[in-house]
């Protein structure tokens, strides 16, 4: 059984920083790609992050050059460093992991098959 488990939410002011990291356990850490979601209320979960087995990164426009997505396999984790937080960061964050190899898809919650059970952050103004 595999499970994800999330740290490092929190409340945060306009402009400070935040680090989440996940751990996996009960699988094969190293074959999968990992993502960050995110969703804030009324609205749908939405594409955050994600890192592939071979390490390359992707992002959604709206946190490219703020937030980074790593991962440390011999720990089994990944982490997503945000910084320059916004009012419009706020949401709950999810962390997830797919088996597959991702492709032009990897933007996907349905791509996901594991989940973590969700970190509120909130960035006040």
């Amino acid at each position: 059984q595999v499970q994800l488990v999330e740290s490092g939410g929190g409340l945060v002011q306009d402009g400070g920083s935040l680090r989440f990291s996940c751990v996996v356990s009960g699988g094969t850490f190293s074959s999968y790609a990992m993502g960050w979601f995110r969703q804030a209320p009324g609205k749908e979960r939405e594409f955050v992050a994600t890192i592939s087995r071979s390490r390359s990164t992707y992002y959604a426009d709206s946190v490219k050059g703020r937030f980074i997505i790593s991962r440390d396999n011999a720990k089994n984790a990944v982490y997503l460093q945000m910084n320059s937080l916004k009012p419009e960061d706020t949401a709950v964050y999810y962390c997830a992991a797919s088996p597959r190899m991702l492709g032009s898809t990897r933007y996907y919650p349905y791509e996901y098959l594991y989940w973590g059970q969700g970190t509120q952050v909130t960035v006040s103004s």
